[in-house]
């Protein structure tokens, strides 16, 4: 390798090392390379549904949900000895929801990227391409239909140094896929899972680092310091809402941990519950509201004696029947029958 070479590497490293947070771009320990993470800015009410070419995946013909993050698309990638004075950076690009045609399209881009920068150090140009032009040259619109074909998974090529060009010939039985295109799951649940996971998780990464004005105290926080009703929408610090619901809960009234907004009828999720007020309080909680529950079940009753209160199901027409404990079986729970 020439010096000019290795410094050009190193410098190209360095700068988007300074460029891009690490969950975006990382290079590696050893090899002069990395991996490069790109997620795509969505239209609003982005849908997307799910088509499998194999008849034994049922559960995808029905998929279809509206998400405002996709999983990435990752770029791994080790620079030759040539690069960039006269060859381009061996690669494959990876991602779970477009095809591997798609991302040959892709893959053939980043080629021609390259043959227009030869010589140049060429990683920013691709990053810019993939972050900010895939959607438009994939002609990718809502309602956008995943296509999933389970054709394994491939490993980064090193071609020989001669012909270490970026092209890699695809055989016809492959349907001219590009060996670096990658479609990396392996069945339609799993692709489905990534999606609403990695929507979720991106979801929660935006509202935890946006402020948000609580309408109780008046004060402005970080999502990470506050609670969203998903129902309606609203917004208030965790500081307030677990004040408010300690006592609610304390005075018995564990079905009005409802959103604070006047005349909002958005209740608090028992997970939400359990993370404000902690596991002493919950536990009350939990207990009230299985009360409150059983208690409206008109098919319930409970046994008559003050150290039982088993609840029992009540059939229609039936009556209580009860039988005074023994001493072989004290248990008073055993007792109480419906007839």
């Amino acid at each position: 390798m020439s010096t000019e070479n290795q410094e050009a590497q190193e410098d190209e490293l360095l700068a988007l090392s300074s460029i891009y947070p690490e969950d975006e771009f990382r290079r590696a320990d050893t090899a002069p390379g990395g991996e490069i993470q790109v997620c795509l800015e969505l239209p609003p009410n982005f849908r997307i549904s799910i088509k499998s070419n194999s008849s034994s995946n049922t559960m995808a013909e029905s998929f279809e949900n509206t998400v405002s993050f996709l999983p990435p698309i990752v770029l791994n990638f080790e620079f030759p000895p040539g690069y960039p004075s006269t060859t381009c950076p061996i690669f494959t690009l990876s991602c779970k929801w477009l095809s591997p045609e798609q991302l040959t399209l892709m893959c053939q881009r980043l080629d021609d990227l390259w043959e227009e920068n030869r010589g140049s150090v060429v990683l920013f140009a691709w990053m810019q391409f993939l972050k900010e032009e895939t959607l438009e040259y994939l002609n990718i619109k809502s309602p956008y239909e995943v296509q999933f074909t389970n054709k394994g998974t491939h490993t980064l090529k090193h071609p020989d140094e001669e012909a270490s060009l970026c092209i890699v010939a695809a055989t016809p039985e492959e349907e001219a896929v590009d060996r670096r295109a990658i479609q990396d799951v392996q069945s339609v649940y799993d692709l489905i899972r990534h999606i609403l996971d990695f929507d979720e998780s991106q979801q929660k990464k935006c509202f935890d680092s946006k402020p948000f004005l609580c309408n109780i105290c008046f004060s402005e926080k970080l999502g990470s310091e506050c609670t969203y009703f998903k129902d309606c929408g609203h917004v208030y610090c965790d500081s307030c809402l677990r004040d408010y619901f300690a006592i609610q809960i304390r005075d018995g009234q564990v079905r009005s941990l409802n959103c604070p907004e006047p005349k909002c009828t958005s209740v608090a999720t028992p997970a939400q519950v359990k993370k404000l007020v902690g596991e002493e309080l919950f536990g009350r909680y939990d207990r009230l509201l299985l009360k409150s529950t059983l208690e409206m079940m008109t098919d319930v009753v409970y046994c008559p004696r003050l150290s039982c209160q088993t609840p029992v199901m009540q059939e229609p027409g039936g009556t209580m029947e009860f039988t005074e404990p023994t001493l072989e079986d004290p248990d008073p729970g055993n007792y109480l029958g419906i007839v």
